[in-house]
Formats: structure tokens, sequence, C-alpha cells
């Protein structure tokens, strides 16, 4: 789950209810707790578009371990997926489970979750008019765009250390600035090496066309990944990302990660 996707926003994007943080005062439901909405013909139409755009782009451009998760998962391509089903596959590959969220969560709700190994999900999709560019969180960013890489071993442990950090930030709102970014860069719009050239593990990427194509274009600078240098770094949330950064592996990014949160005491 993410606020903001893609570029180009309309302009009254920014007031956006979906866009607006939703601070929890009750548990949400997990894994089969999850129940399954009434979607419309229209819903499931829309899951299969943009699916099927995503997987014609995707080979050549998506990381292995995102091709495998996917396939590991087994979504269906042709109507929008159950949360309590896709909650259940992801369990059995690495202790992960879904949370069906209403919408956009408070970074402290949602890192808390990340900490217990407990994804917050979507369970609505974009409209028809918004194919391209959604301001807001759904369940195709959510579902197809995370999912499959919490598939991955090191990957998902990962995942679970930035919402641990996250939480080991306490007050300290520069550290916890710091992490974000670290968040966005990586989980979102990261990038990995591979024999064949430049691949997408981000998310942010993954589940949008446009992105799909412009972070490959050779128009993005692609440096190294450096988790200080990255923490550093700002981003714009309403446009194409001009900058990405880049790992050798998935150990790497887990390790240099660690390295830097020892560095900062929320180890």
């Amino acid at each position: 789950m993410t606020p903001f996707m893609n570029s180009t926003p309309t302009p009254s994007a920014a007031d956006d209810p979906r866009c607006i943080p939703i601070k929890l005062t009750q548990p949400l439901p997990v894994g089969d707790a999850c129940e399954y909405p009434r979607y419309t013909a229209l819903d499931h139409h829309l899951w299969r578009t943009l699916y099927e755009r995503q997987e014609k782009l995707l080979p050549g451009r998506a990381a292995d371990e995102f091709l495998t998760g996917l396939a590991t998962l087994d979504l269906d391509s042709h109507r929008v997926p159950a949360l309590a089903d896709v909650s259940a596959r992801l369990h059995r590959a690495t202790g992960w489970r879904i949370a069906r969220t209403p919408g956009l969560l408070d970074a402290g709700d949602f890192f808390g979750y990340l900490a217990q190994r407990i994804f917050p999900c979507t369970d609505y999709l974009r409209s028809a008019d918004e194919l391209d560019y959604t301001p807001a969180p759904d369940c195709f960013h959510d579902i197809f765009g995370h999912t499959p890489m919490i598939v991955h071993p090191r990957f998902a442990d990962f995942y679970q250390k930035v919402g641990q950090a996250a939480l080991r930030c306490g007050t300290n709102f520069h550290l916890f600035e710091g992490l974000t970014r670290i968040y966005w860069f990586t989980v979102e719009f990261g990038l990995i090496k591979n024999p064949g050239g430049p691949r997408i593990y981000g998310n942010g990427i993954i589940s949008s066309s446009g992105e799909t194509l412009h972070s490959l274009s050779g128009k993005a600078q692609i440096h190294p990944f450096l988790p200080g240098v990255v923490a550093q770094q700002p981003y714009d949330i309403w446009h194409f990302q001009e900058r990405l950064y880049i790992v050798s592996s998935f150990e790497e990014l887990e390790s240099s990660f660690d390295a830097w949160c020892r560095k900062n005491a929320i180890a």
C-alpha cells in the first residue's frame, strides 16, 4: 500500500479523500477475516485490463524474483482475487499475512503491521478513468504490485525490518523521514542488477505501465543503493521518478539496511 502512484496527477488529486491517512481505532481484519466484496463486472474488467497490460510489459523488465513470486501466487488474471486467498498463499510462502484496510493508513499504523509480517491491503479498484494514474492506493497496486515480492524470503525479511525500524524511530522525525525515503526508493521504486540489465522490483513501477517504460528508458538517473545517501534524497510523488537506486542483490539490500539501522540505533 502506498498513498501516491505514478505520474501527472489531476488538479484535485491532493484533495482526494482517499489520500487522507486513516488513524485506526480498532484492529484490521486479517487473513480469513477479510471478506470478499461484491465486485461489479466493471471491477473485474478493470482488473483484467490492468493485469493483461502489465503481463505483456514486465517480462525482460521485472526482476526474476517478482516474476517467480507472481507465478507462485498464481493470481487470477480475470477476476479480482480474494484477500483471504492471497493471504493464505503468502503465509505458506514466507509467513506473511494480509489485512484488509479501508484506505491509506496512518504511517504509524502501517509500519506497525509490517513489523508483524502483515501487509495492509485495499480491496477496491481505481475507476475506469484512472487506468494510467491514481492518486490513491488500490488493490491492483497492492495485490499485483506488492505481494509477489513478499514471496521472496530475503525481501520478506527486509520488509518486516523496515516496519520494525520505523517503530524504533520514536519521535525522531528526521530519522523517520530518512527511513520513509529508503522505503520509497526500494519497496516502491527499487531496481536490481541482472546480467541482462537493470530489472524492476519496486511495486510503484511494476503496477504502472508508464513507470515501467520510463524507469528503463534511460531518462531516469540510476545510482547505486547506499542507504545513507538515499535517506537524504527527497522524492516527488507527483511525477515520473528522475532518480532511481539499484542493488546488486536482495542480500545486499538487507545487509546494507541492517548496517544503516545499527548506525542509527534502530536495529
